[in-house]
């Protein structure tokens, strides 16, 4: 039994566990299934507990007295009554601890009495653990729900715990918000990365032989201003000194009055020695490493700006490298940054991967940008996505705005091949899906904020700016040949070239696994509110004169519904919809 998948199968039943970061994702098959089968319910028995409790569906089967009054926060439906009608389910502890998570999984039928009937019945454990692999790496993600329905009932849709403008980061101040077992607004919402980001400057901060470098790109979120700011002497800092314009007025990080600037002036008065460039283009690196003596120790890295939207708004990955030997490689990166930036990608360190092994661990390899040979870190990502053959997963932040080069290629080949697929891609004003099937959808984050339809609440759009801030790729997760490209790149040929960025490459298949159970996550998340703003809403018009769509219901079987089977569609051959069911049980 491996220690990221575990599998049972009876009667032609299947149910596979994949271990995520804090979340389990269940697989399902079934070889024949019956006219009447209307769904599997899940039970789960939490690390310590004596009984399983059935997880909850949010939809049913009908509303007697109408979705809007049987349906709030505290009242959902149990899966053993209202049973998921999907092949896959992610299950999100509220309160996720290590130890072994056991899983009932059972089919459900309905004869055609309308009563429901238990069948087949599948219990299955996996291991939990909050650290990815001990002595080396931690993969954290942030909970990316601001705009859900868990936050509307949880914390009341509450838009005051960002500032509006990102400028005004350094001043704001944050709001007292919990909800009822008493969890901070901020630690929920930055979920594993909050854990990670502060866990690593309280650790270091706590041990004077420690220093501090950091390479920082937005840098708004006062809170972690404040933590770097305390390590005084014992800071270097590489802030980015970038100009930007929004609507033509400057908004640059260069700017005096920009959150960076007085950020960087606030270290420098702490007495840390501070240098601001952006490269050709962007220092955007998002990087810790802490020293001894001068020897790097410990890095912090990925997509997770230092900002409010980073941390508590976007979907951001950030990952934690407990090896001295990766940390290396990013030190000596951030000495010849912090030396002379303008020359660093001539140099011989810039012109090639570094490759990191750890007996017993994963082999990690990192690239560096800006470097005049872009094809060196972009081909690997090319290769990758032209040679999966089961699945490849992505969430790339600015992937539309890539125009030509060896990635947006691939991406393009991809959505014609018959390769199960999901992606992301947000850029400002516009959140798309690259579906399995080729097409691409646009989300809407205010539709549901106006036409919510039974039982979903109306929620909050998560304010100005991007909701998907990630930059990672899963080719083949379930297969041994699982790949994982990840860090702060955006894949794109002028990033590569112009901006200070770091691309990891991890060829293994639990850290692809986590990535690609957070990439369904945020494909499902966001894939609802795709359609129902294509379902329902005049595509002519910007939805201006959308209504709000019937309640959504669990489908009965075609025997007394006298429609399709809600499994059906899964079944035909040569679809993605049919890869959709096999590809998470397999």
């Amino acid at each position: 039994m491996s220690d990221f998948a575990v599998t049972k199968t009876k009667d032609g039943f299947t149910t596979k566990l994949w271990r995520g970061e804090r979340m389990t994702m269940l697989g399902f098959d079934v070889v024949d299934p019956e006219p009447d089968l209307v769904g599997f319910s899940i039970e789960v028995k939490h690390p310590g507990a004596t009984e399983f409790i059935p997880l909850r569906n949010r939809i049913a089967f009908s509303y007697p007295q109408g979705a809007a009054n049987e349906v709030n926060g505290d009242r959902q439906f149990l899966s053993t009554e209202a049973p998921f009608q999907k092949f896959r389910w992610v299950h999100f502890p509220a309160q996720p601890v290590d130890g072994t998570y056991q899983y009932r999984a059972r089919k459900v039928h309905m004869p055609t009495d309308g009563k429901l009937k238990n069948g087949t019945s599948l219990t299955v454990g996996i291991d939990q653990r909050a650290v990815t692999y001990d002595g080396l790496l931690d993969v954290g993600f942030t909970r990316n729900f601001a705009s859900s329905q868990s936050y509307r009932e949880q914390f009341g849709n509450n838009s005051g715990i960002i500032p509006v403008e990102a400028v005004d980061g350094f001043d704001f101040k944050k709001i007292q918000l919990t909800n009822d077992r008493g969890e901070d607004v901020y630690s929920w919402l930055g979920f594993e990365a909050y854990d990670l980001l502060f866990g690593f400057l309280k650790e270091a901060l706590a041990d004077k032989g420690l220093t501090l470098d950091v390479m920082a790109y937005d840098l708004n979120e006062r809170e972690i201003i404040d933590a770097i700011a305390a390590f005084g002497p014992r800071l270097r800092a590489i802030v980015d000194d970038s100009s930007a314009s929004e609507d033509g007025i400057p908004a640059g990080h260069n700017l005096p009055g920009s959150a960076e600037s007085r950020a960087a002036a606030l270290f420098r008065k702490a007495g840390a020695k501070v240098e601001r460039t952006h490269f050709h283009n962007l220092q955007h690196n998002k990087v810790f490493i802490t020293r001894r003596n001068g020897v790097p120790e410990k890095v912090l890295c990925g997509s997770t700006n230092f900002s409010y939207r980073g941390l508590y708004i976007q979907a951001n990955n950030m990952m934690v490298f407990h090896s001295a030997t990766v940390a290396d490689k990013f030190g000596a990166y951030f000495d010849q940054a912090f030396s002379d930036p303008l020359k660093y990608r001539d140099t011989a360190f810039a012109k090639t991967w570094h490759t990191i092994a750890t007996p017993g661990k994963p082999t990690v390899q990192i690239c560096f940008s800006p470097h005049r040979e872009t094809d060196l870190s972009l081909n690997p990502i090319r290769g990758a996505i032209d040679q999966a053959t089961s699945s490849v997963f992505y969430s790339v932040a600015f992937l539309s705005q890539i125009t030509k080069g060896p990635t947006i290629e691939a991406f393009q080949r991809l959505m014609k091949r018959p390769v199960f697929s999901y992606g992301t891609v947000d850029k400002r004003g516009q959140l798309e899906l690259r579906k399995p099937d080729g097409s691409i959808g646009v989300v809407d984050f205010k539709y549901l904020s106006d036409k919510a339809p039974e039982p979903f609440k109306s929620e909050w759009s998560g304010g100005k700016g991007r909701n998907i801030h990630n930059k990672f790729l899963v080719t083949d997760f379930n297969l041994p040949t699982a790949k994982v490209f990840t860090g702060s790149s955006n894949f794109s040929p002028s990033g590569e070239e112009k901006n200070g960025d770091h691309l990891i490459l991890i060829e293994d298949q639990k850290v692809a696994t986590a990535y690609a159970v957070q990439a369904v996550l945020i494909f499902d998340h966001l894939h609802f509110r795709d359609r129902m703003r294509t379902a329902f809403g005049p595509k002519d018009d910007k939805l201006k004169k959308a209504t709000a769509p019937d309640a959504i219901t669990l489908k009965k079987p075609t025997a007394i519904s006298g429609k399709p089977a809600w499994f059906e569609r899964y079944y035909k051959p040569d679809t993605q919809d049919l890869r959709d069911r096999t590809v998470f049980s397999s």
